[in-house]
């Protein structure tokens, strides 16, 4: 993020870029990163419940069991997305 911020500097110092577009393209850089970032939870709760299909389907009689960690496991990943999405509010 740095990087970009440095670009804009640059950019505005040279005189040849809009200021009102600053915050425009900070903006849309943490829109990238959290779109980038949502791809980790996104594949943690696709093994989630993928392994947890298979195991319901290898042992039927432990399904509380399974569904309770799928559910406590669901919780966390989904977790680190909503954490993802309000660090793009409070760092800009």
């Amino acid at each position: 993020m740095s990087a970009a911020l440095e670009m804009v500097n640059h950019l505005a110092a040279a005189g040849d870029f809009d200021h009102n577009a600053k915050t425009t393209l900070v903006g849309n850089v943490a829109s990238i990163g959290y779109g980038l970032a949502a791809i980790g939870p996104g594949v943690g709760v696709g093994i989630i419940f993928g392994n947890g299909t298979q195991a319901l389907a290898r042992q039927p009689e432990a399904a509380g069991l399974i569904r309770t960690n799928q559910m406590m496991g669901f919780a966390f990943c989904e977790a680190l997305a909503l954490i993802g999405i309000v660090m793009g509010f409070v760092y800009k």
